[in-house]
């Protein structure tokens, strides 16, 4: 039977009565083997940490050289690829929670602990930096082709300015949902046995949505670099236009009824024996749709209007709602951009620039008209290619 590996552990703790107690606790851990190095003060982690690489830091708030929360910044800058689990005498939720978001993988009341919390906390902790860093260098890795496709594209300074802020508001639109998986696992983790039932399914919920939230706005910026790389091409098929839209239309149904938003649909002309990209046009219609549902406002309508033309094809989509400001419109294409009147309405503001691309894709053209608390207007115009 192979021998399973070390994990080494820095147990930061100036009471030798207590680090007796948890090196106690690590010795009747019979699942893993651990080794131990326990030292008194912040000073001697340094000096350990400079020394070996470990695998988990167990941290007590209270030291002769570091009070309270002040530790955590000082030990993450000495190691940071390294979790930490903060040790406590003080029942104090709002305390792990601030410990939470300075870096510490978890938290631990001392007078609550038992070899399976601490077994459990210690390979938890390990797991989700773990995740963190995969995280991070996913990140990285998405940011450094960002600037590689940028630095092609750059020729003005607007551009340059463009990928600076690109990068900035992406990794601030994934730190958002990662925070929040973060503190809803470590609340269900040190509150297991208190939390209620419904309490559990809100956090799960809450870690699900983010998850998805991360998703999303990965695959779209994947479909942005994908188009900017020029690998997004029109593949043509024969495809019932007018029953494709009332398709989008019942897939935006249960959207407009919460909103109560009322949608028209009118179509003029002869579409059979029509060639389409079924993918492009189900992004293009999906995000109008959509957005003209998301921003129209309660008991308003929204009108989808489909007419052929001898050589073209336009689709017209108006809302009643809060308008495009004059200032944003310039920007409304531009990927993450949202204008200033969209308040609390969430968003991503990666449609509007998929969709363009994806007019562009289809070698079409899209125009729009605005006005703040009146409405907007849309219109894609697509070539006619017949079978």
């Amino acid at each position: 039977m192979a021998a399973t590996c070390s994990v080494k552990i820095l147990l930061v703790e100036d009471n030798l009565a207590e680090a007796r107690l948890l090196q106690e606790f690590m010795k009747q851990a019979q699942s893993k083997e651990f080794s131990l190095v326990h030292v008194q003060r912040l000073r001697d982690a340094f000096h350990e940490l400079n020394q070996q690489t470990y695998d988990v830091i167990l941290l007590d708030l209270t030291l002769p050289d570091s009070q309270g929360l002040s530790s955590l910044p000082l030990l993450i800058n000495q190691a940071p690829s390294t979790p930490i689990v903060v040790l406590t005498n003080t029942n104090d939720e709002e305390l792990a929670i601030e410990a939470v978001r300075q870096g510490a993988q978890d938290y631990l009341v001392k007078r609550q602990v038992n070899p399976d919390v601490l077994l459990r906390s210690v390979q938890y902790a390990i797991a989700r930096k773990q995740v963190l860093e995969q995280l991070r260098t996913v990140n990285q890795t998405l940011e450094t082709r960002v600037e590689e496709r940028t630095a092609e594209l750059v020729k003005a300074q607007e551009l340059y300015q463009f990928k600076s802020e690109f990068v900035s508001m992406l990794s601030h639109d994934i730190r958002n949902p990662l925070n929040t998986i973060l503190l809803a696992a470590g609340l269900l983790q040190n509150n297991d046995d208190k939390l209620s039932k419904e309490k559990k399914f809100n956090h799960l919920q809450m870690i699900r949505s983010a998850i998805k939230n991360m998703a999303q706005l990965l695959d779209e910026v994947s479909f942005i670099g994908k188009a900017d790389s020029g690998k997004l091409q029109s593949q043509l098929k024969p495809l019932d236009i007018e029953a494709f839209c009332h398709q989008i239309l019942e897939d935006a149904h249960l959207t407009a009824l919460e909103k109560h938003v009322k949608i028209d649909f009118t179509s003029h002309g002869d579409f059979s024996s029509t060639l389409w990209d079924e993918g492009l046009l189900r992004h293009i219609l999906g995000n109008l749709i959509t957005n003209a549902i998301k921003y129209s406002h309660p008991n308003s309508k929204v009108e989808f209007e489909l007419t052929r033309q001898e050589k073209t094809v336009t689709f017209k989509i108006k809302d009643w709602g809060i308008g495009i400001a004059k200032k944003d419109q310039k920007q409304i294409f531009i990927p993450f951009h949202r204008g200033e009147n969209v308040g609390s309405i969430c968003g991503t503001g990666m449609g509007l620039a998929i969709v363009k691309k994806c007019v562009e894709a289809h070698d079409g053209e899209i125009f729009f008209n605005s006005q703040v608390g009146v409405g907007t207007t849309f219109i894609v115009t697509l070539p006619l290619i017949k079978i």
